[in-house]
């Protein structure tokens, strides 16, 4: 059965943008609904798809994590080259270590980071995450239970040195986050199954913004942006984006 490949997506409307990154294994769809909620609100909003994402999981096992640094790296540029100079960025799990990175590394207008990992002590959920996803996938191309089987623990097997880099490039971002100044708001799900949730502490503890605000959500997993309380996170960072100083 062939798999129709995700796409990139971007949704003009105000000229505010906001860019929106995806989580580890994800892809846009984590990200639409929200991008399409800031479009009626009056927020342009743009979504890549990082080196390796959204296809099959063997893609990933070559990607690293510069390779995802580059991708928001050019779509900040993106951005930029159509005309938006004032920028935001939301990003859930993995995109929100991304966002991290972006906030000290140059000049954004405000950062959202929805269960994003600070501790590298979760590798088990991690990869056990990634072979459910590659197990989904491998359902949806039709395979055999024997070949699906066979081909995960290969997948795993080959992708131990992606998540070591993934690791240290989550340590890395972790001993910066002081050096961020931009206003921050802190979502985390309070049943988070893959992520130690004192991460969301930390990042609100550590990060220097005058303007910063944490909030919890009890009746969500990690993947928050399409969970029960979408709507409730839609609001808020709606009101989290009105508050900053766009001038």
């Amino acid at each position: 059965m062939k798999i129709k490949q995700p796409q990139p997506f971007t949704f003009e409307e105000g000229e505010r943008a906001v860019l929106l990154l995806h989580g580890f294994t994800g892809h846009s769809a984590d990200v639409r609904m929200l991008g399409r909620f800031l479009q009626k609100h009056g927020y342009t909003s743009h979504a890549p798809i990082y080196a390796g994402h959204g296809k099959e999981l063997e893609a990933l096992i070559d990607a690293r994590p510069e390779d995802w640094w580059s991708d928001v790296q050019q779509a900040i540029n993106h951005l930029r080259e159509l005309g938006y100079e004032k920028i935001a960025v939301a990003g859930l799990s993995l995109g929100g270590v991304l966002g991290l990175k972006a906030a000290y590394s140059q000049p954004i207008k405000g950062l959202v980071t929805m269960c994003s990992p600070m501790f590298f002590d979760n590798e088990k959920q991690l990869t056990k995450g990634f072979e459910f996803k590659a197990r989904q996938y491998k359902q949806l191309e039709g395979k055999d239970q024997e070949t699906i089987e066979q081909e995960v623990q290969e997948l795993l097997a080959e992708s131990e040195d992606m998540f070591k880099q993934l690791g240290r490039f989550i340590n890395e971002v972790h001993d910066e986050v002081d050096q961020i100044y931009t206003p921050t708001l802190v979502v985390q799900a309070e049943k988070d199954e893959m992520i130690n949730t004192k991460s969301a502490d930390y990042i609100y503890e550590q990060v220097e913004a005058d303007q910063k605000d944490i909030k919890w959500y009890k009746n969500s997993g990690h993947v928050i942006t399409m969970d029960k309380e979408k709507e409730q996170l839609h609001e808020d960072i709606l009101q989290f984006l009105d508050s900053l100083d766009w001038s």
